[in-house]
């Protein structure tokens, strides 16, 4: 029964194994520790409050508690308890008659307690294996400790309870949870210090009359329960965050696991029990049984001669006739050995000071060996609990109940020393519970409590955000009203959706071939690129490139500074690339709102991203380019193009496929392009082909016309973005404001108590903290809630498990919504370039780039079912651009000049 370090690490691994075991869906019906779900998600965090019931039946005394839970900042409770006996005909009785029976006491507690009148939540503690599929609802698959009811295994308790509850007219309560009693004493020492997230029952057999010893632990069982991260638990949908594990680790070795640790004395016990061959573990290490073994080694030792002159009394061979009573009492050390004396005179049993010595001993080793036995399964959970959390070092707690742990003198003191020295990298605080099956029950059914009121202020701060397929249906109609709109020369002024010309007015058709140059320039770094189209057999489009870095001082100053730093650059590349004498066509991506009036002219409108240079605005950029070629004389350009990176990306898509003729951007900015039939663009001359348009989407609702689905979220970020009232959609739908919507929101929940336990940090009051990144990253479906967590620390935002998930679902709703909007949008162009082809069913692909679709876990996924639910006759293909403003450039350019030359010929 001695057992070495070594051999608790091995009884450590192999629990932990058969933990895996009992968590995985298929390896669950075979494994010995059943790792019952307890559908408890969360931890009290100190805002719970209330009055609850609890009634707690599983000992050899049934209890009805109050409980009430002051949220005075102090974390204060009180605590007004009955005890009644459990009689034997109740307990080996039927079904109806025990629930009555707890009925009647319930009742018989409120009239006592004057709350008869009070509509009030109640907690079961029922402290058997039980299979939970909700909270307040479980399954008994067996009864243990000395309960034999009739026609309850099998059945749902909660249900029986209702049931008999609902006889008493007079009384309203509400059975809101069903708690095991070790996930009780976690619950309740949870209360009192947040880092508790193990409850361990060692409790004291209790065959005999032990109320003077321990009159408030009438458990007699052992067990362990502890907070597991939702995606390791195969029963129970879902993964997001944690849920309490009841491991009933009673029947760990159930299947010979420990055969090679159990001794004679082990098995000649078993073979005496009610369960033979069933709860081994529990029966090395409870107290119901600690009593017996030290009479079945004792008995031995004296038909050996080694004890009592070889004299075998009645005692010793009564089964029961050594209690754990007998054993705790026996190893108080301090008082020598007259207690030991006395003990085994009292049981007819007349020894020597050596037979003392010897009997002390045989009791010392027994009780060391459970506590051993007891470090070592519960090693196991701490390892997996630090291994879940990814530290190298832990601190948590450990609520422990159970008269054993409380009353013997060495118990505690030998568990906590060996649990240290197995587990060195755990700091461990053992903390003890008050009265936690019926405390722990009232502590469940309130947390249950204040989730459902959280829940409910959740889901109305998120509720605008979900989206019916009808508004989703209305989005569309009214983005198809806008664009006809834009078309339309007598509304295209006021129109919001302003559906630019780009005089763009093919896609390539694998004949272009050349070299031609490709600029870039839409943020603080401008590219210049060499792009070499090779067409026949041989299709394929070759790449150089240079970046640039544009200084603040000339983004900000005057205009004739910037073109003239933006030649320089091309000037280095030509030079490094050694084809500064030809005069290559060159296409100019320009990402700044432009009015076309021809291929090769673009009016700006106004910069935006931080550029300011002076004397641009209402000027054409592309003479503006030629004029500093012009002041430099060092080469000449032919400069066919200026274009919009969303065209760029079709134009890259449309190279690869023939059936791409749309572009879109989903990415910082949001917006999309499309070849529109020149009959239908009035404010261009002419009737005959097709010709891109640049919809410049962004504005869409800008008239108030989607005024109906903005949020007050949506006002907030608005109103404090540079432009107010300007590009309402894509404030809803682009990488560059989510964020900020995300962050509003949890500014909201924060000040509803909701989050981050009500305090607003300093860095959530910053604008701009949360970039869309951050979404991308909490969102993805590979990075457990512990990384969310380090993601929210890095922005200075200590969470805990349970703020983790809310942040998560937040970024969710307003990331998910972003793609419906969008796919709505969508929807509304490829339903109308099905109309105007005329056909029943269309076939098209769209050319997608930008961080938010390729990046974002979800976005690209919600988009393309929002189009295929809103546009069901058109069949749309989504690719992928690669490089849209810089290959797409040199495409265009290619194009253009292919048309320019058929128009010649």
């Amino acid at each position: 029964m001695r057992l070495s370090d070594d051999v608790l690490l091995d009884v450590m691994a192999r629990f932990q194994a058969e933990m895996v075991k009992g968590l995985g869906r298929d390896t669950n019906p075979t494994a010995t520790v059943k790792m019952l779900p307890s559908f408890v998600r969360s931890l009290p965090d100190g805002s719970e409050k209330g009055d609850f019931l609890a009634v707690d039946l599983g000992g050899s005394q049934f209890r009805a508690h109050r409980v009430k839970v002051f949220d005075d900042g102090k974390q204060s409770s009180q605590l007004e308890s009955k005890f009644y006996p459990t009689p034997k005909e109740v307990i080996q009785g039927n079904g109806a008659e025990l629930f009555d029976y707890v009925a009647d006491c319930l009742l018989d507690f409120m009239e006592t307690k004057n709350l008869k009148h009070k509509k009030l939540p109640l907690g079961f503690t029922f402290s058997f294996p039980c299979k939970q599929t909700k909270l307040e609802e479980g399954i008994l698959l067996a009864w243990t400790k000395h309960f034999k009811v009739r026609g309850v295994q099998d059945t749902d308790v909660v249900g029986s309870l209702r049931k008999a509850l609902q006889k008493h007219k007079d009384i309203d309560v509400d059975v809101l949870a069903l708690v095991n009693d070790t996930v009780g004493t976690m619950m309740t020492c949870g209360y009192d210090d947040q880092r508790c997230e193990v409850g361990l029952i060692i409790a004291l057999g209790q065959t005999g009359n032990l109320s003077a010893l321990a009159p408030t632990c009438t458990g007699t069982g052992t067990n362990a329960c502890y907070m597991e991260e939702m995606r390791h638990i195969d029963l129970v949908e879902g993964d997001e965050g944690r849920m309490c594990i009841n491991t009933e680790w009673g029947a760990f070795g159930d299947d010979g696991a420990l055969d090679d640790l159990r001794t004679e004395f082990d098995r000649e016990l078993d073979l005496g029990s009610l369960n033979p061959g069933k709860q081994l573990f529990e029966k090395m290490i409870s107290s119901l049984y600690l009593g017996e073994l030290v009479r079945l080694i004792l008995l031995k030792m004296t038909k050996e001669g080694l004890l009592f002159n070889g004299k075998v009394s009645t005692a010793l061979l009564t089964k029961g006739k050594i209690e754990m009573k007998h054993v705790s009492a026996m190893e108080k050390y301090k008082e020598g050995l007259s207690n030991t004396k006395e003990i085994l005179t009292e049981l007819n049993l007349f020894p020597s000071e050596e037979d003392c010595i010897a009997v002390q001993h045989v009791c010392t080793i027994v009780s060391f060996r459970s506590a051993n036995l007891c470090a070592a399964a519960l090693a196991a959970i701490l390892t997996r609990l630090r291994e879940n959390k990814k530290l190298l070092r832990m601190r948590t707690t450990v609520g422990i109940d159970g008269g054993l742990y409380k009353t013997h003198p060495q118990y505690a003191k030998r568990l906590h020393k060996v649990v240290r020295r197995l587990v060195p990298n755990c700091d461990v605080r053992f903390l003890l519970s008050v009265s936690g099956s019926g405390k722990g029950a009232a502590m469940v059914t309130a947390v249950a409590y204040r989730l459902a009121a959280q829940r409910k202020q959740i889901n109305a701060a998120l509720a605008p955000f979900l989206l019916s397929l009808e508004t989703l249906r209305e989005v569309k109609n009214k983005m198809r009203t806008e664009l006809e709109y834009g078309l339309k020369r007598e509304t295209q002024a006021s129109a919001t959706v302003k559906m630019l010309p780009t005089y763009v007015c093919g896609t390539p058709d694998g004949t272009e071939k050349g070299k031609f140059l490709a600029l870039d320039l839409g943020g603080t770094n401008f590219r210049v690129l060499l792009v070499k189209i090779r067409s026949g057999r041989r299709r394929s489009v070759q790449m150089y490139n240079k970046i640039f870095a544009i200084p603040l001082e000339i983004m900000q100053g005057t205009g004739e500074e910037l073109f003239d730093h933006i030649v320089q650059c091309i000037a280095d590349f030509l030079e490094y690339m050694g084809i500064k004498g030809a005069r290559l066509p060159l296409g100019f991506t320009f990402s700044f709102p432009c009015r076309q009036a021809s291929i090769d002219k673009g009016t700006l409108v106004g910069w935006t991203k931080g550029f300011k240079a002076t004397d641009c605005e209402g000027e054409d950029v592309v003479d503006m380019l030629r004029e500093a070629i012009r002041r430099r004389n060092e080469f000449d350009l032919d400069i066919v193009a200026v274009v919009n990176d969303t065209v760029g990306t079709m134009m890259t898509c449309g190279y690869e496929d023939p059936n791409c003729e749309i572009g879109l951007i989903a990415g910082t900015g949001s917006n999309v392009c499309y070849m529109e039939d020149m009959k239908n663009i009035e404010i261009v001359e002419g009737n005959e082909g097709k010709m891109c348009i640049n919809t410049e989407w962004g504005g869409f609702g800008d008239n108030g016309c989607i005024d109906n689905i903005r949020t007050k979220y949506d006002k907030e970020v608005d109103e404090g973005s540079l432009n107010p009232g300007k590009q309402r959609y894509e404030k809803m739908t682009s990488g560059m404001y989510l964020g900020e919507i995300v962050r509003q929101i949890l500014i909201d929940l924060t000040k509803q108590g909701l989050l981050f336990r009500g305090q607003i940090s300093e860095s959530l009051r910053k604008r701009g903290i949360f970039e869309t990144k951050f979404l991308s990253q909490i969102e993805s479906d590979r990075l457990a809630l512990l990384q969310v967590r380090r993601i929210l620390q890095q922005l200075g935002l200590d969470s805990t498990c349970e703020d983790s998930i809310i942040v998560k679902e937040v970024c969710g709703a307003v990331s998910k919504r972003a793609a419906q909007l969008c796919g709505a949008g969508l929807a509304a162009i490829v339903e109308k370039k099905r109309e105007n082809r005329g056909v029943e069913h269309l076939q098209i692909t769209v050319g997608v780039d930008g961080t938010l679709y390729k990046l974002h876990p979800h976005f690209s996924r919600v988009l393309r079912e929002t189009v295929k639910e809103l546009a069901p006759q058109c069949d749309v293909t989504f690719m992928l651009s690669e490089d849209g403003s810089g290959k797409g450039a040199a495409l265009i350019t290619a194009v253009a000049k292919r048309l320019h030359n058929v128009g010649q010929k």
